[in-house]
């Protein structure tokens, strides 16, 4: 996280809890802090003498007991996997005190990691997805949200669909015409129901190397409270196909093989749950764009614009591997010429 400035707007909330709370004459400086893509606003508290805090300050009053936050959170506790201490709330002033990871997520370091490094910090967040995978199943309750919430048709083809609108649309300014519009809808809504299909597991959903912290030399897991069932490529796709972080073929290859050798004890490829990757990976990648491409054009947010030919780039090479995608392929590069 770095630094912004203050809303005006919230700190008198702010500064009431910190004097309900008793922090006020703990407390040496607030500091706004930028946050996720959520309407929630965060502020570092300094405390001499004492490990700083993070405030996440919600737009209005929570119900903390009822919040997928604090449910996922303690689900993920219970594997246990390192996330971030739930130290305090206020349900009136709409504010959930957490333990403070600092500012370093896994992407902004790895410019200054070496090669070995990367490398172990890489097979430790595939670990936790292995985790996450095994202990998830043992752990299944009714009590958990995610259990209650997966990557069905529906969900999956509105990512799809989003992609369309805000991406190839708006961002690229498509005319479809209404034979392109069914055919790309056909074409779009295999992908959905095969992905919809696979076995589920638990999945945190947005897994990637912006929503991994590096704490006292350790990764740490945040922005979770989205977890819910899907296909056990998932999370797996969203670390090594992140449109924020370059790798080889090699790497990819190498940690798609400790995932596998995590999982079943033995090591080696295996071709179908390579092709599921490719597939969960198409699917994943074109709803980033969409996602790109609605911060552009609705948000007015260009920060997204860089990570577009990357993503690009993972979405063209799988619809050049597999031959099944040749019409979908002819129908995107009609728009887009980076996917032909």
């Amino acid at each position: 996280m770095t630094e912004r400035r203050a809303p005006d707007d919230v700190r008198p909330r702010i500064d009431q809890f910190l004097s309900e709370s008793g922090l006020a004459r703990r407390t040496s400086k607030v500091v706004p802090l930028t946050g996720d893509a959520s309407d929630r606003r965060y502020f570092r508290v300094l405390m001499a003498g004492e490990p700083s805090q993070v405030l996440a300050v919600h737009p209005e009053s929570i119900v903390f007991d009822t919040l997928p936050f604090v449910n996922v959170c303690k689900l993920l506790s219970e594997m246990p996997l390192p996330v971030p201490a739930i130290l305090g709330h206020s349900d009136e002033l709409g504010i959930i005190v957490l333990q403070d990871l600092g500012d370093v997520t896994l992407q902004a370091h790895l410019g200054a990691s070496s090669p070995a490094e990367h490398a172990a910090l890489y097979r430790q967040a595939v670990s936790y997805i292995e985790t996450l995978q095994r202990r998830g199943r043992e752990l299944e309750s009714a009590e958990y949200v995610p259990y209650g919430i997966a990557f069905d048709v529906e969900k999956l083809t509105w990512e799809l669909q989003f992609f369309v609108k805000h991406f190839l649309e708006a961002y690229r300014g498509a005319a479809l015409s209404a034979a392109s519009r069914e055919a790309l809808t056909r074409e779009l809504a295999l992908i959905a129901e095969e992905l919809a299909a696979e076995p589920r597991v638990l999945c945190h959903r947005d897994y990637h190397s912006r929503n991994l912290m590096l704490h006292e030399g350790n990764l740490h897991i945040i922005d979770f409270q989205d977890a819910r069932m899907g296909p056990d490529t998932y999370d797996l796709v969203s670390l090594l196909r992140d449109s924020y972080v370059d790798f080889t073929n090699q790497q990819v290859e190498e940690l798609i093989a400790f995932f596998l050798a995590l999982r079943r004890g033995t090591d080696g490829e295996d071709a179908e749950f390579r092709r599921r990757f490719d597939l969960m990976a198409l699917q994943r990648n074109l709803k980033a764009l969409g996602t790109f491409g609605f911060q552009t054009t609705s948000r007015g947010n260009t920060v997204y614009i860089q990570y577009i030919p990357r993503t690009l780039n993972y979405a063209r090479a799988n619809l050049t591997r597999y031959d099944r995608f040749g019409r979908l392929q002819e129908l995107l590069a009609e728009h887009v010429d980076e996917l032909r």
